[in-house]
Formats: structure tokens, C-alpha cells, sequence
């Protein structure tokens, strides 16, 4: 049984994503009465295991999962409706009822925009100017909304401000695709309209207030858990700047992404991965680029859930996760895959930075100090034991008891929930 004291909560990342945040909203989900998405688009991947099965998603909350939840998408989200629709009937095919509410305010994303994406990803990359993007068009469309020429989920399902607003869009978008990048990339805009057309007739029904919705149900006592994507260090504002996602993905943007005052938030959870790993560039001070690492990525199986490609690993990193602790308010952490160090004998955790003949605790802002700083590790021993039927916290070997102690302490903040195996059973709530 899953103790809970409070009746909103928040659940993020506290790395770089990739952390198990889908397993871990999907335990607290049975405990609830909506689940909401707050940011980002289908850049993010959440993977779900129930009885063997295997569940990716990259838009629907990971709340899907228990029939009575209400899942929501904010007003934060940037939607691919095809991804949603795709992923609504991949659902519906295996028995699962989806009960979703779609915010009018968040802002869709179209063809070309992917396009965009991947031509000025591709200019970047030349230039070694930031890492690579998932290529879903994530970044145009927040563009395109603080540009203030986007089109949200309420002007697409009403014919006549989507036909003035699409055919603004797509001429700009043409003559981006076009003037800027010489693209030579055909676009039937036609044939686009059409399609999204359909897209939005069957939208309509999902479309709500999601402020009004959400604050109403708070009013109501019910039971809200708040989802985000990605990790806290792949926040636009905090993250390792240019290395990042485009929206915040720290708690802040609960508020923003929502539309929910912060005196609404009781509660935040970070997801901390038991090591860390990352998809994309940037310096990355405990990166193992050796066969321990090789080690960790097959046998944690990291790779990217929305790219498939393979994550940088590393040893924990409290230097980074003290940040997110601060940045986020955090009560507590879930600490998952801690079952994939198992056959390790000594596990480090990197415990500050050396810059030069400094010794550095926190998060550098000034990027040129970061990329030279070099890690300054703790020693475990590492463990092993049969765990996995454990339904209590002091029936998990000693030694890994000790490291997760000291993470705890370390961060000033109790641990919350250990996920020791992939499947929802394989969980000890503390």
C-alpha cells in the first residue's frame, strides 16, 4: 500500500532523463484520480512493463494504464496528432480504456515542422553548435508559439480559424523550408490541411479547459499527480545549456503547463536512476567511456526509448542531482534500476568536481568551467542477494542499503520508493 499525505504530487526527473519516471507514475497512478502531462511532446519516451508486457509511450501520461485515471495533456505539451491518435488506438487494440482530456491551449505540431527539425538540426551539428534533437518538430512548434503565429488544439478543431491560421503558417513555414535552408523538400500543403482536418474532427471530443478542470477536481479532494518528461537537466532555463530539451521540465513548469497556482503542488518526487545516462551531447563529468560503461548500458538496457540510440552512462552524479533537488523543491526521490549494479563489485558515486586545484560541490553555470570538470568519486561496495521478492525496505542487502543512505542524506532528502526490477511488482515503497 502506497502512503500518501498529500493530494497533488509531482513526479520528475532528476537527471537527464530516462530515469524510469513511466514505471514510477504508473505505481502512483493506482493511488489517483488524474494524471497530467505538463510539457514537452513526444521528444520523451515513458517504458511501462505489466506481466511481461512491454508498453512504450511518447504523448498519453503513463496513467493510461489504470482505467479509473483520468488522464490529462496540458497546456504545456506540444501534440503530434498522429503520435496521439497512433498511440490512443495501440490502446484501445490490447483492451485499455482511455479516458484523456486534451488542454485547447497547447499548440500542435504539423509536417513541416519535422521538417525544420531535421534541417536545422542537421546546420547545427555542422557547426557544433548543440546536441541532437529527436527530430519531431518539438522545437519549431514552441518557436512558433512564442513567435505567437502557432496554432493551439482550440483554433485546430474549429474549421474556419484553422483554415485562416493554416494558410498564414504553411506559407511562412514554406518560405523558411525554402529561403532559409534551400530545402528542396516538397511539401503537400494541400494534402496536409486535409488530413489534419480529420485529425481535428476527432480531437473535438478530448478538448477541455484543463486549468478549470484540474483546479475544480483539487477543489473536489481529488487525487492529482502531475507527470513530467525528460530530466531536470534538460530543463531550457537550468538544464546544461545548449544541451537541453525546449521547455522546461523542472516544477515550475507544472504552473505554467497547467495552469495550477504553486500552493497547489504538496508534493515532488524526483526519479533518480541508481547511475545516470543521457541521449545526446555535452559534457557529462562521470561518463564511463570504457567497458564498465558498455557493461551498464547492456545490461540496464539504455537506449533511447523515442531515438533508439544508445545513452551515454555513468556513475551517480550528486554535484548535478543537489541542483536538481534545489531548482525542484524536492521532498523525496525514487531511486530505480538499482538491480542493474547487481554484479558489480564496487560502485562509485561521484561526489564533487575538481576544476583545476578547485574543489567544486555545485553546478557550474559558466559552460567553459563545466566541460573541464573531472570527477571526485566515493566508494561502495557493491552487492548482491535475492531481492527481488523483498516487500520491505530493510530486506534489501546491506551494502545497498548503505549507498542508498547515503544518497539520502547527501541530498537531504528522504528516499521515497526503490524500484529493484522492471515490473510493478519489483517495487518497495520506504
Amino acid at each position: 500500500m502506497i502512503k500518501k499525505d498529500w493530494q497533488s504530487v509531482v513526479i520528475l526527473g532528476a537527471q537527464w532523463g530516462d530515469e524510469g519516471k513511466g514505471k514510477v507514475t504508473d505505481v502512483y497512478a493506482a493511488k489517483t484520480d488524474y494524471v497530467v502531462r505538463f510539457q514537452g511532446g513526444n521528444n520523451a519516451g515513458h517504458t511501462i512493463v505489466i506481466g511481461g508486457n512491454i508498453f512504450k509511450l511518447h504523448l498519453l501520461p503513463s496513467g493510461v494504464f489504470h482505467p479509473h485515471n483520468k488522464i490529462v495533456i496540458g497546456n504545456g505539451v506540444v501534440i503530434d496528432p498522429r503520435v496521439l491518435f497512433k498511440e490512443i488506438d495501440g490502446m484501445k487494440k490490447v483492451g485499455r480504456k482511455v479516458n484523456l482530456m486534451v488542454d485547447g491551449r497547447a499548440h500542435v505540431i504539423f509536417p513541416f515542422h519535422v521538417s525544420l527539425d531535421g534541417l536545422s538540426d542537421d546546420f547545427k551539428a555542422k557547426k557544433a553548435l548543440a546536441a541532437l534533437s529527436t527530430k519531431r518538430g518539438i522545437s519549431p512548434t514552441y518557436a512558433d508559439k512564442y513567435e505567437r503565429i502557432g496554432i493551439r488544439v482550440i483554433d485546430f478543431v474549429h474549421p474556419k480559424i484553422f483554415k485562416d491560421r493554416f494558410s498564414l503558417l504553411s506559407k511562412l513555414k514554406s518560405r523558411q523550408l525554402n529561403r532559409v535552408y534551400g530545402s528542396h523538400v516538397k511539401l503537400n500543403y494541400s494534402k496536409i490541411y486535409r488530413d489534419y482536418l480529420a485529425y481535428a474532427k476527432r480531437m473535438k471530443k478530448y478538448v477541455v479547459d484543463g486549468s478549470l478542470e484540474l483546479n475544480k477536481a483539487l477543489d473536489q479532494g481529488k487525487k492529482v499527480l502531475f507527470e513530467g518528461a525528460q530530466g531536470s537537466q534538460l530543463d531550457i532555463d537550468h538544464g546544461v545549456y545548449p544541451y537541453t530539451t525546449s521547455s522546461n521540465t523542472t516544477v515550475g513548469a507544472v504552473c505554467t503547463g497547467v495552469g495550477v497556482g504553486p500552493g497547489r503542488i504538496d508534493h515532488v518526487i524526483g526519479v533518480v536512476k541508481a547511475y545516470l545516462s543521457r541521449v545526446g551531447g555535452g559534457p557529462l563529468p562521470s561518463e564511463l567511456v570504457n567497458e564498465t560503461g558498455d557493461l551498464i548500458r547492456e545490461i540496464g538496457k539504455e537506449y533511447g526509448a523515442t531515438t533508439g540510440r544508445p545513452r551515454r552512462v555513468g556513475w551517480l552524479d550528486l554535484v548535478q542531482l543537489r541542483q536538481a533537488v534545489r531548482v525542484n523543491g524536492m521532498n523525496s526521490f525514487a531511486l530505480t534500476k538499482v538491480d542493474v549494479l547487481d554484479d558489480f563489485k564496487e560502485v562509485k558515486v561521484c561526489v564533487a568536481y575538481r576544476y583545476g586545484k578547485k574543489l567544486i560541490k555545485e553546478m557550474p553555470a559558466d559552460f567553459s568551467i563545466y566541460s573541464q570538470c573531472k570527477p571526485v568519486y566515493k566508494k561502495f561496495k557493491g552487492w548482491k542477494g535475492n531481492y527481488k521478492e523483498a516487500t520491505e525496505y530493510s530486506k534489501l542487502p546491506v551494502e545497498m542499503r548503505r549507498y542508498i543512505d547515503f544518497i539520502s542524506k547527501d541530498l537531504g532528502i528522504r528516499p521515497e520508493l526503490v524500484s529493484v526490477g522492471p515490473e510493478r511488482e519489483e517495487t518497495i515503497i520506504i
